[in-house]
């Protein structure tokens, strides 16, 4: 059974007091909220291999993408033939009843996890016998070939990309289904988010995530000790394709357009978030990432918003600063000034000589 301390239970009562009120308290805003807490799921997922595993990986965007067109595909193919629907633009020629569009996104959403999952299954046994920055590297090169090999298939749009389901219709007014469809899928990224994090919250406090541990410490030792640790790097890798491939499913139906570079496999922007979050926040925790797509998300949509065009200048002095002034993240600056909070015993006198010393240097 869980059991949360005083700090955790306010951070996350916080976090659902939010999540239930948001969508009323601030309507206007109710998409980029909803990004928020699929960015939560990316930096959570992420930090599995790059925090808990010691594994730098930027393959997880491919996972991503490969959710959104899985989930589109399969909401089209139940109701109408795929092909003819990204030649002839989708939603111009073909419209979902209710029935078809809530029987179809379920679906799209059970394959968008599965199919991800094997395919990290398939080639985790590959290539989790890299390590360091050769596995970096490889991720890396996974995640540019998937968005070309998209682009490649005609039967997603090629390089055009293709349209997702619109929100059904009757009599020409939106289905009122949960509040509509920003409310719906709204609801959905945030029992994504509540999902992932009891998930993992879990999973590191079980022998799992003890091993985990032991790979990014000292992974050899942990193979002469019996483990077997590409089994348990393998698992992991899986368990973030699953909830990537989800999240993927979720963001392109609230993006309602599909493109293979630029949304579904885009490496440059959401697979660099992912990893900038997490360090961000302080990889390797729980409550990092969370911390770090929550302050990332404010800064985005600021800069997004006000300065425009500066944008990727903020972003890259943002990473600087993370670097130089916060190499553990947050979370790890956190632990070393204020031990106390995180339940370890400080000897308050030898604590105050160190500061005088090291204020005397």
């Amino acid at each position: 059974m869980m059991s949360f301390d005083k700090k955790e239970t306010s951070a996350l009562t916080f976090l659902v007091l939010f999540g239930l009120f948001a969508p009323t308290l601030f309507p206007s805003y109710r998409i980029q909220i909803s990004e928020l807490w699929l960015f939560m799921v990316y930096a959570s997922t992420w930090n599995i291999q790059g925090g808990k595993m010691g594994y730098n990986t930027f393959g997880n965007i491919m996972f991503f993408g490969l959710g959104m067109y899985i989930c589109a595909s399969t909401q089209i193919a139940y109701s109408f033939p795929l092909a003819e629907w990204t030649e002839a633009g989708g939603v111009k020629t073909f419209v979902h009843t209710v029935e078809q569009y809530f029987i179809g996104l379920p679906l799209g959403i059970i394959l968008a996890a599965i199919i991800p999952t094997i395919v990290a299954a398939f080639l985790g046994y590959f290539i989790l016998g890299l390590r360091g920055h050769y596995f970096a590297i490889c991720t890396l090169g996974i995640g540019i070939a998937s968005g070309e090999l998209a682009t490649s298939m005609t039967i997603w749009g090629g390089g055009q990309g293709m349209t997702v389901p619109i929100w059904p219709k009757v009599d020409g007014q939106d289905v009122e289904f949960l509040g509509g469809s920003v409310n719906f899928f709204y609801t959905l990224s945030f029992i994504l988010f509540l999902c992932t994090y009891f998930f993992l919250r879990w999973l590191f406090s079980t022998r799992f995530g003890l091993i985990l541990t032991a790979i990014r410490d000292n992974e050899d030792k942990a193979e002469a000790m019996g483990v077997p640790t590409m089994r348990y790097k393998v698992s992991g890798w899986m368990v973030s394709a699953f909830f990537m491939g989800i999240a993927g499913a979720i963001f392109g139906n609230i993006n309602g357009y599909i493109e293979p570079t630029q949304v579904a496999f885009a490496g440059a922007t959401v697979g660099i978030y992912m990893v900038l979050m997490a360090i961000l926040g302080g990889k390797g925790t729980l409550w990092g990432p969370i911390l770090g797509a929550f302050i990332f998300q404010l800064f985005k949509e600021f800069f997004w918003t006000y300065f425009l065009g500066w944008q990727r200048v903020a972003l890259g002095l943002l990473i600087v600063l993370i670097v130089v002034f916060f190499p553990e993240g947050i979370m790890g600056w956190l632990r070393r000034e204020k031990p106390e909070w995180f339940g370890e015993i400080v000897d308050k006198k030898a604590r105050l000589a160190q500061v005088t010393i090291k204020t005397n240097d």
